[in-house]
């Protein structure tokens, strides 16, 4: 029987993708791309990758932060009118640092139907690896490059949970330091870098200690910060 006749796919489904081991895609994701009238993908050339790996022949289309306010209004005229679709991220979770809130909250909007699949995103294993308490976190994504960072920085010293933040490779060193000014030097903290992937590694010690490593050893890949709260 046809995927599409056993399941109903109609609406706007989000769908994670691989952080970096492209055998982490889920069954049921692959089902979910494979049964979809289109995949709105963040880059179709890296999405590309991903399909080709699973032998999905979905049409896609560019969907990112540079262009969702200009297509959002079409895309959502497209699902009203019966077309299903599936938003994936180049890696991870849409919506997650990545766009995908703007879709949902006008597809709530308008009444459309809106699915969620469960999967891969790297803050989860990245608290896990770090032996920092788990049970209560709170998510940052990426600091504000320039204005309100300090006031950032500033509010985030005082939080007693466990923080997470992303960081790319040529800020690293730059978060770190200041991370060593506004929290202290000897707040213990988890770096996670490469999740999933060959290269997967992760550094842990304190803010002084995972500083002085990466001014020895330049960053390279995607990093997620563990940090300890006060």
């Amino acid at each position: 029987m046809d995927t599409k006749e056993q399941i109903d796919f109609s609406g706007l489904w989000l769908v994670p993708t691989p952080i970096g081991n492209l055998g982490d895609l889920t069954f049921r994701a692959v089902e979910t791309l494979t049964a979809v009238d289109l995949i709105l993908a963040e880059d179709t050339r890296t999405s590309g990758k991903l399909l080709k790996h699973y032998n999905i022949n979905t049409p896609m289309r560019a969907y990112h932060m540079h262009n969702e306010h200009q297509h959002l209004p079409h895309i959502v005229a497209e699902l009203a009118q019966g077309k299903n679709m599936a938003l994936v991220s180049d890696a991870g979770s849409p919506g997650i640092s990545d766009p995908g809130f703007l879709l949902v909250r006008a597809c709530v909007a308008a009444g459309i139907s809106v699915h969620a699949l469960p999967g891969a995103t790297a803050l989860i294993p990245a608290i896990t690896l770090s032996g920092l308490p788990s049970d209560r976190f709170c998510f940052e994504g990426f600091l504000p490059q320039k204005k309100g960072r300090l006031t950032r920085l500033n509010a985030l010293a005082q939080e007693t949970r466990t923080i997470v933040l992303y960081e790319s490779p040529h800020r690293l060193v730059k978060t770190l330091t200041q991370l060593a000014e506004h929290f202290g030097e000897g707040r213990h903290i988890s770096v996670s870098r490469e999740l999933s992937k060959k290269f997967e590694d992760t550094i842990r010690g304190t803010l002084l200690d995972v500083l002085t490593h990466f001014n020895e050893h330049p960053p390279k890949g995607e990093f997620v910060l563990v940090i300890e709260g006060t």
